[in-house]
């Protein structure tokens, strides 16, 4: 397993890459939590175990990769709804 965290703003992303279960590659996994601007901070924003539907990647670096772009895409939809509202 590989595991990685980034802040971004007011959320903090941590990323995972696990071993495929047959061995061929690794699945992407993300949680966001937001740190700041909420009571009760911080708190689990979104949480996906399987990203893309367990698809596979070849390294562990890809898979962290897809996890912090993904974790990114959160973010940006959350700031815009908070906008919108």
């Amino acid at each position: 397993m590989h595991f990685d965290e980034r802040v971004v703003g007011d959320y903090r992303i941590f990323a995972g890459a696990m071993e495929a279960p047959r061995g061929d590659g690794y699945t992407a996994a993300m949680i966001v939590q937001r740190l700041r601007g909420i009571p009760n901070a911080p708190r689990e924003a979104y949480r996906d175990e399987s990203l893309a539907g367990g698809h596979r990647w070849e390294s562990a670096e890809a898979a962290l990769a897809y996890a912090f772009h993904k974790a990114q895409e959160v973010i940006r939809k959350q700031a815009v709804g908070a906008l919108a509202a």
